[in-house]
């Protein structure tokens, strides 16, 4: 898809994001803002996906014969469900159900509401990793030629789960799978830098045996190249830095961690909203 459709369905989801957030002021909406060129890129041009004779995504739980994405730091579900109702997963217009009683779109996603397009429930951070290297080893030994791709928060990285994973994709040659953190610097509780600093991930990857690259996750036009180079290492697992900005498209948002996980009031919606104006063709759900 050309890069300004893309950036166009990119607006919307944001917008989406805020709109979400605001309406049961719950959730978390800066990493969710931030992610987006991510997910867009991903569901619009990069993954092969299973789909109807009109066009429109089929969803198999198994995931065979078709690229796989797995949200491991769940808590940015608003992106998720933007992306994959957008993509045509199930009507746009639930995404108002977000966060309510009995609904299927619940803070951090789940399995058991049998929504389309999720595979599993992320909320308990750091298994993301392990779950995606486990779906691409299946991949390999059934031969079955698709991609599978992980996205990870760098306040994701101080969980010990993810470091086993990280020396499991390397030793069984996983070149069919993609991981990318998402490099804000932010958490709940303040800056990685402050809270557990990580350091220099990029050579600790490298020492494990993956490729790292590294990109930026708020131009979505570096961000679908660099997601296609990451397609031609067939050996050797990609370990993408993704840099972005937390609440990235709202400007009062893109400050620090503090729209880590509040809802925005009726006056700031508006300003967000204001901020990302929809183009012709596109419409709020």
């Amino acid at each position: 898809m050309e890069i300004e459709k893309l950036e166009h369905i990119a607006t919307a989801v944001r917008r989406d994001i805020v709109r979400m957030v605001a309406a049961v002021n719950s959730g978390h909406p800066g990493g969710s803002l931030g992610c987006t060129d991510l997910l867009v890129a991903l569901y619009f041009d990069i993954m092969r996906l299973k789909r109807d004779a009109d066009g429109t995504p089929v969803f198999e739980m198994d995931g065979r014969d078709e690229d796989l994405f797995f949200l491991s730091n769940g808590h940015i579900s608003p992106v998720f469900y933007s992306a994959l109702a957008r993509a045509g997963y199930f009507p746009v217009s639930e995404l108002a159900t977000f966060r309510k009683l009995d609904s299927r779109l619940q803070g951090h996603p789940t399995t058991a509401e049998h929504l389309p397009g999720i595979r599993i429930a992320s909320g308990s951070l750091g298994q993301g990793l392990s779950v995606a290297s486990g779906a691409a080893y299946a991949k390999k030994l059934n031969g079955d030629d698709k991609h599978v791709y992980v996205l990870m928060g760098d306040g994701e990285q101080q969980e010990g789960q993810v470091w086993e994973a990280a020396q499991f994709a390397p030793n069984k040659k996983l070149g069919n799978l993609t991981a990318i953190i998402d490099l804000n610097h932010a958490q709940i509780d303040g800056s990685t830098d402050n809270v557990n600093d990580n350091r220099d991930l990029a050579a600790k990857y490298r020492a494990f045996g993956w490729y790292v690259d590294e990109m930026n996750g708020n131009d979505i036009a570096d961000v679908v190249k660099t997601l296609r180079k990451s397609q031609e290492n067939p050996d050797v697992p990609t370990m993408i830095l993704m840099r972005t900005q937390m609440g990235f498209g709202v400007d009062y948002m893109m400050v620090g961690h503090k729209w880590h996980g509040i809802a925005p009031n009726a006056e700031q919606l508006t300003q967000a909203l204001n901020q990302l104006p929809l183009t012709v063709g596109y419409s709020d759900y």
